[in-house]
């Protein structure tokens, strides 16, 4: 495939993977009058500001996961605080990212940049300082906003600066390094966990910003576009960020407490009412950030479907084989990081080869057979010889997942774009990658019941076999809850040392578990393509 297709005001790739993924292979940033306060004679240094800060978008996306389990081991945190670490950033990110970019468009894009890198910052050095959990989910809902409104504004600062072949080769540049920290990234945060501790990760991203902020006041020119729109579409912002929070705080409850329990049943249906309501809203409004008529397309909607389900699959199997890696495995957090290297490795070295296939077949067949191929990748970490070996276990997985998602990613660009008008293409870019991080908000919190509840399952029915007693059985339960990890100033029994074996053991069942629910979408994803997607005329 030829380099990058730069339309301009596209801000952010069709696909960012929200918890650990690389830059999709094609970004298109949509043609338009772009106005510039004064005209850029520091392009390079313009070109690394915008790299910079979404560098930090991308690296916070993806090394938290693997710092997961020495967090919950100092803050003393619950799985459900497990998932609102990651989820407070994805709701705010995915809800917030279209108005964001809207906001730079209207009030000048270098000014939204700096205000997102400082808010982000701000919110980073919170995080590093948290003393409980209940403050690190705090400080990763600003992290999340502060994201918002930077992430979209860097590839549109880019379009504004660069014009032609430069502006080709500016993204091509930005994309790969996009994709270097990305799949650096849980290396590197593992690093930090293990030499350090897991608040440097958070850390970390103050001389980055601190960098990014002079860099974009130097360099950047406070680009806007002439034709925004003057009001912003807060209430479709906020009602869809009330909504998604509501249904991810029910179905994160209902792991502990059932469905049936009226909490979660109020919270579930406020958060389905509140999106209806989001929904009323952008269908009556002058300037919607999501208009609906988009979806009058068979292939945007079929393509969006499927990026619902296979972002789904990939968001919350990611989000759990970090944590069984090193729970049950015993790796470190370095070795759970370099463990998801195929993925994101694969897709970067085959994505020039792969996106030419497009051309030759059709966007409908290959969304076809990513998808599918992908689900086999997940089925196969459900495998009973997926257990110790990383090589010929967890290895060979990845590799067929990391390929399913090579063969995914261009054509989905391709048939999100061309199922607009032109105008349209930043906006139905904008919602796709929505879509993505939504996806990866509502796994973790659907795919977190899974995993509790096949966990508990096969942990009580292995304590049975053991005939466990109740005191060495409660440790246990407690240890995956909340004390993994701890410090013992006393020898494990030889009961309490069977316990904790089942447990691990339990670990990998509910992770195998995840596994096939994440298939089951990947394969229905496949089957959406053939039956939505238009076949190549």
């Amino acid at each position: 495939m030829a380099g990058p297709r730069v339309l301009r005001d596209d801000p952010h790739p069709a696909h960012v993977i929200a918890a650990q993924a690389s830059p999709c292979d094609e970004l298109i940033v949509r043609a338009q009058p772009t106005a510039l306060d004064s005209p850029c004679r520091r392009k390079r240094l313009a070109l690394a500001a915008t790299i910079l800060g979404s560098s930090m978008a991308f690296i916070d996306g993806s090394v938290v996961n693997v710092a997961l389990p020495a967090i919950q081991s100092e803050l003393h945190a619950s799985v459900a605080a497990m998932q609102w670490i990651v989820n407070a950033y994805l709701l705010f990110l995915g809800s917030l990212v279209l108005v964001g970019g809207s906001m730079g468009d209207k009030l000048g894009r270098r000014t939204v940049f700096i205000a997102g890198i400082a808010v982000f910052t701000l919110a980073s050095a919170a995080c590093g300082l948290a003393p409980n959990a209940g403050s690190l989910i705090a400080g990763r809902a600003v992290q999340g906003i502060g994201a918002a409104l930077f992430v979209p504004s860097s590839l549109a600062i880019i379009g504004a600066v660069f014009d032609g072949e430069e502006r080709g080769r500016a993204i091509g540049t930005w994309a790969g390094v996009g994709a270097i920290t990305s799949a650096l990234g849980p290396v590197a945060g593992g690093l930090l966990v293990d030499a350090l501790s897991w608040r440097a990760i958070f850390f970390l991203n103050v001389p980055l910003a601190a960098a990014t902020i002079a860099l974009a006041i130097s360099s950047v020119p406070n680009s806007h576009k002439p034709d925004a729109p003057q009001q912003l579409d807060w209430p479709g912002a906020l009602s869809a960020a009330a909504g998604l929070a509501a249904l991810t705080y029910g179905l994160t409850e209902a792991s502990a407490h059932g469905f049936a329990h009226p909490l979660v049943l109020c919270a579930i249906g406020v958060g389905v009412l509140v999106l209806a309501a989001f929904v009323m809203i952008e269908a009556k409004s002058r300037d919607p950030m999501m208009p609906l008529e988009v979806f009058r397309s068979r292939d945007f909607t079929g393509a969006n479907l499927v990026t619902l389900l296979l972002y789904f699959g990939l968001g919350g199997a990611f989000f759990f084989l970090p944590f069984t890696l090193i729970r049950a495995h015993g790796y470190t957090a370095t070795e759970a990081g370099a463990a998801l290297l195929p993925v994101p490795v694969i897709i970067g070295v085959l994505s020039r080869l792969t996106g030419g296939l497009t051309t030759r077949f059709g966007s409908r067949a290959l969304l076809s057979a990513g998808p599918g191929i992908a689900g086999i990748g997940f089925a196969m970490l459900a495998l009973p010889f997926v257990r110790g070996s990383y090589w010929t276990g967890f290895l060979p997985a990845l590799a067929v997942l990391g390929l399913g998602m090579t063969i995914t990613v261009a054509p989905l660009t391709t048939t999100v774009m061309a199922s607009v008008p032109g105008h349209r293409a930043g906006v139905a870019s904008g919602i796709n990658n929505a879509v993505a991080r939504v996806a990866s908000l509502l796994a973790v919190a659907v795919l977190g019941i899974v995993f509790v509840w096949s966990h508990d399952a096969a942990l009580s029915a292995r304590l049975d076999e053991l005939h466990v007693p109740h005191d060495a059985r409660q440790t246990a339960l407690l240890r995956l809850d909340a004390q993994a990890g701890a410090a013992a100033t006393d020898a494990p029994t030889p009961q309490q040392t069977l316990a904790a074996q089942a447990e691990a053991d339990a670990i990998v069942d509910a992770l195998r578990a995840v596994a096939l629910v994440s298939a089951a979408c990947a394969f229905a994803g496949a089957g959406l393509a053939l039956a939505i997607i238009q076949p190549r005329k």
